[in-house]
C-alpha cells in the first residue's frame, strides 16, 4: 500500500471519528462502509472492553462473583432482547426517514422509541429488583453464591433503563448515519465503567468495598451518565435527527407501527436469549467452576464479536438510508461487501483463539479446571466464526429494512428446535457436558448463517414498508 493511500484512510478515519452530516445513498459504497463502520466498530470495541474488564476484576473475588455474573447476565438477555428489539425498529424508521430526507418524522420516531423504552424498563426494573433472589435460585445458583450475589443481580436489574435506553438512543444516532456520537457516548459510559470498577470492588481510597456488588454499581453509574450525553445532543441539535418541543407528543400510529417492527426485533432475541438462559442452565449442573469457565470465556467471544457487530450495525444503516432514497441493489451490494470483511476479520480471530486460547484464558484464572472449561469454549466456538460473520450482518441488514419476522422465525427453528435439543443430548446424554453445549453454539450459529443467506438472496426483504 502506497503512501498516498495510507493518507487516504487516515483522513477517512478521522471524518469517521469526527462525525458529521453525510449522503450514504451516493457515491462509493466502500467509502459509505468504511465511514459509518469505523465509529461503529470503535464504540463496539469499548463496550467489548468492558466485557472482559469487567470480568477480570470480578474474578479476583471469588469464583462464585464470576458465576454471580454468569448467571445474572443470562437473564439479562432478556432485557438486552428488549433493548436490541426496540433499536432494531428504531434504526430502521430513522434510516428510512433520512433517507427520505424527512428529518421530523424521524425526529418523531425517536421520541416514541425513548417513551416505550421508558415504560417497559420501569417495569422490568421493579420485577427485577424484588425477585432478584429466586431469579439466581431458578438458574441453578447455590445458596453462598446467592448469598454473595443477590445485590449484584438486584442492581443489574434495577438498572436496566441505563441499558435499554443506552442501547436504543445510539440506534437512533446510527440510523441517522451519525454514529460518531453513538461511539463517543459509549466511551463515556464504559470508560467510567472501568475506573469504577476496582474502586467499588476492592474499596480502594476513599470507596467503599462493596465486592461483586460494586460492579453493580458501577456499571449502572457509567451508563447512566453516557445516557445523559446522548439526551444533550439528541435535544441540543447537534446530530442530524433532533428532538424538539414539536417532536414530543404521543403518536399512536408510530407507536403502533413501532411496536410491530419492535416485535419481531424483540422475539427474536428473546428467543435466542431464553435459548442461552438453557444452555447455561445446563452448564450450571456441572458445578461453578463450569459456569466460570463459560462466563469468562464467553466475555472474550463478546470482545471480538462486538466489533463485527459493529459492521453488522453500519449495513443496517446502509440498508434502510438506501432503501429509503428507492435504491436497493445499492442497499444489497453494499451488505455482501460488509459481510466479506467481516468475514476476513473474524478467520483471523479464530486463528489467534486456537494458537493463544491457554494464556488468554491464564490471564483471568489459575484455577485449572475454570481455564480448562474456558480454553474448550474458545476453542469449539469459535469454529462457527466464518459463518458467524456473515449471518450477523445479513441478520441485521434484514433488520434495517423493517423486515424483523424473517430472522425471529430463523431463530426459532435454530436456537429452539435444533440448539437446545443438541445441546442437551450432546452434554447430558453423551456425556460431553460443557463441552456439548459449545459444540451446539458452534453448529447453531453456522446453521443459522446458512439459511440466512439463503432467504436473503430472494430479496423479499427489498420490498418491506415502514
Amino acid at each position: 500500500m502506497n503512501t498516498a493511500k495510507i493518507k487516504i484512510i487516515i483522513s477517512l478515519a478521522k471524518q469517521a471519528l469526527k462525525g458529521g452530516e453525510h449522503d450514504y445513498t451516493s457515491g462509493s459504497i466502500n467509502r459509505a462502509i468504511f465511514l459509518l463502520a469505523v465509529p461503529m466498530i470503535a464504540e463496539m470495541i469499548m463496550e467489548s472492553l468492558f466485557a472482559v474488564v469487567d470480568v477480570f476484576f470480578v474474578s479476583k473475588v471469588s469464583v462464585n462473583a464470576v458465576a454471580t455474573v454468569g448467571l445474572t447476565e443470562s437473564v439479562l438477555f432478556i432485557i438486552y432482547s428488549i433493548a436490541v428489539g426496540f433499536s432494531m425498529a428504531v434504526t430502521a424508521f430513522v434510516a428510512r426517514r433520512v433517507g427520505e430526507k424527512e428529518f421530523k418524522r424521524a425526529g418523531d420516531a425517536a421520541f416514541q422509541a425513548i417513551f416505550l423504552a421508558i415504560v417497559v424498563s420501569v417495569i422490568l426494573g421493579l420485577a427485577g429488583f424484588i425477585y432478584a433472589e429466586d431469579v439466581l435460585r431458578l438458574m441453578g445458583g447455590e445458596e453462598a453464591l446467592i448469598s454473595e450475589g443477590a445485590g449484584y443481580a438486584q442492581i443489574m436489574y434495577a438498572g436496566n433503563m441505563s441499558i435499554i435506553l443506552l442501547f436504543l438512543i445510539n440506534a437512533i444516532f446510527r440510523g441517522a448515519g451519525d454514529p460518531s456520537i453513538a461511539m463517543r457516548s459509549l466511551w463515556i459510559a464504559n470508560g467510567l465503567n472501568i475506573i469504577l470498577d476496582p474502586l467499588l470492588i476492592f474499596g480502594i481510597g476513599f470507596f467503599p468495598e462493596m465486592g461483586v456488588m460494586g460492579a453493580a454499581v458501577a456499571t449502572t453509574l457509567g451508563r447512566s451518565i453516557g445516557v445523559l450525553y446522548q439526551l444533550y445532543h439528541l435535544l441540543s441539535g447537534s446530530s442530524v435527527v433532533r428532538i424538539t418541543m414539536d417532536n414530543i407528543v404521543l403518536r399512536v400510529k408510530t407507536i403502533v407501527e413501532m411496536i410491530k417492527v419492535s416485535a419481531g426485533g424483540i422475539s427474536q432475541f428473546l428467543i435466542e436469549s431464553a435459548s442461552w438462559i438453557f444452555l447455561v442452565r445446563v452448564i450450571s449442573t456441572f458445578g461453578s467452576e463450569a459456569l466460570a469457565g463459560y462466563t469468562i470465556a464467553f466475555r472474550v467471544i463478546v470482545f471480538t464479536l462486538l466489533p463485527s457487530w459493529g459492521m453488522a450495525n453500519a449495513a443496517a444503516t446502509l440498508v434502510g438510508q438506501n432503501l429509503g432514497a428507492k435504491q436497493p441493489e445499492r442497499a444489497a451490494t453494499s451488505v455482501w461487501r460488509t459481510a466479506k470483511y467481516n468475514a476476513l476479520f473474524l478467520v483471523t480471530v479464530s486463528l489467534i483463539f486456537f494458537l493463544f486460547a491457554q494464556p488468554i484464558l491464564s490471564f483471568f484464572t489459575d484455577e485449572p479446571e475454570v481455564k480448562r472449561i474456558g480454553i474448550s469454549a474458545l476453542e469449539i466456538i469459535c469454529l462457527g466464526y466464518i459463518f458467524f460473520s456473515y449471518g450477523m450482518v445479513i441478520s441485521q441488514a434484514f433488520n434495517g429494512a423493517g423486515d424483523t419476522r424473517t430472522p425471529m422465525w430463523i431463530s426459532l427453528v435454530v436456537f429452539w428446535f435444533i440448539q437446545i435439543p443438541l445441546a442437551y443430548w450432546l452434554s447430558i446424554e453423551l456425556n460431553w457436558q460443557s463441552n456439548g453445549v459449545f459444540y451446539s453454539i458452534a453448529i447453531a450459529h453456522s446453521l443459522y448463517a446458512i439459511v440466512s443467506i439463503l432467504l436473503f438472496r430472494k430479496g423479499k426483504w427489498k420490498l418491506i414498508q415502514v
